[in-house]
């Protein structure tokens, strides 16, 4: 029964409740000065971060990307577009960088240090913009010593020290300055954005992103096209050679026996075989030539494979905060900083030294 009581003693009614919730109200109001303080050191604050802090500049391409690749129909549909028929259309698009693919190829190690190592002017690459608009040198100090890292030689002889710094590099960027978005899936259209504190890094590292990463995707998705072109050309060439050749010879037998005794028929049979050395190297010839212009049909088929619909543009989008956004920001922080600071003070008192 002692037990039972005990716990109904301990129970806590609503109007405690209540009476405890108007104590802390009035013990709030009463600090008005404090909140007072805190809202002008926060205006104040505000205003300041609004006024000194740099605006990040976003340079945004748009680009879609091309459905119409057939995938792997090959000669047929390089006969069926000799014909008048797209089966791209037929078909769903396929390849190896459609949709999620070439967005995750933007965002590879191997793109961005390629970038990274593009030029940005005349005197530095983009690697040493980056380095010295964010003052990495100064933040790495103890890590990396920057003034002993040439960039700009080879990537085949860069030491631990610089394969370190650009991997790093790019990993900033990758998380912090870098976007690519595809904002609906229906779509073939892709948003690839750069935001810095740089204005003019950000459109030319953006630029750069996507002329590296548009060639690698061309001479990637054509590089198979590109291979049988060049070698059926090789054979189209070399039988067209041996065409030539054969056909000048017998030119010249003919012009040696003008006019063979058609009783003597051992005369006739080198200009016989020459003719069926013309008509082999002759339907050779056809057969290739044919195979050629399928083979460029198909690969005029496969490119081009990105086209740019926005480029970045000066003045770029900037993202700044305005001065009376952040004062108003500056106050409510600081007035929240400030309520939970008084609220644990006096449970501080009222519990530990009160006890």
């Amino acid at each position: 029964m002692n037990g039972e009581q005990h716990i109904l003693d301990d129970k806590i009614t609503l109007k405690e409740v209540i009476l405890n919730f108007k104590g802390w109200i009035f013990f709030f109001i009463g600090q008005w000065k404090f909140f007072l303080l805190a809202a002008i050191i926060g205006i104040v604050s505000g205003a300041l971060v609004s006024v000194f802090k740099k605006p990040v500049y976003h340079a945004e391409t748009t680009f879609v990307l091309e459905e119409s690749d057939m995938g792997g129909m090959g000669q047929v549909s390089g006969i069926a577009s000799l014909l008048g028929i797209n089966l791209g259309s037929m078909t769903g698009p396929s390849g190896i960088f459609q949709g999620e693919n070439i967005m995750e190829l933007y965002k590879s190690d191997n793109m961005l240090g390629k970038t990274l190592l593009s030029t940005f002017d005349d005197k530095m690459l983009l690697i040493d913009k980056f380095i010295e608009f964010n003052e990495l040198d100064k933040k790495w100090k103890n890590k990396v010593d920057f003034t002993g890292l040439n960039f700009s030689i080879p990537r085949g002889n860069f030491t631990v020290t610089q394969d370190s710094v650009v991997k790093e590099i790019s990993k900033l960027i990758r998380k912090n300055h870098m976007s690519v978005e595809k904002p609906n899936r229906k779509l073939s259209i892709i948003y690839v954005t750069v935001s810095s504190k740089d204005e003019m890094f950000s459109k030319v590292f953006n630029e750069a992103m996507v002329e590296n990463v548009n060639t690698f995707y061309l001479e990637t998705k054509t590089k198979k096209t590109a291979e049988n072109l060049s070698i059926l050309q090789m054979q189209a060439d070399s039988v067209r050679a041996v065409l030539d050749e054969n056909l000048m010879e017998y030119a010249n037998m003919a012009d040696r026996i003008p006019f063979p005794n058609s009783l003597v028929q051992s005369a006739t049979v080198d200009s016989r075989r020459k003719q069926i050395d013309i008509q082999a190297a002759s339907a050779v010839f056809a057969e290739i030539t044919k195979n050629l212009e399928i083979a460029k049909v198909n690969h005029r088929n496969n490119s081009p494979l990105i086209q740019i619909i926005d480029a970045p543009r000066y003045p770029l989008k900037s993202t700044r905060i305005k001065l009376l956004k952040g004062m108003v920001y500056g106050a409510a922080l600081m007035g929240f900083a400030a309520l939970l600071f008084l609220y644990f003070r006096q449970l501080y008192r009222l519990h530990i030294e009160g006890s």
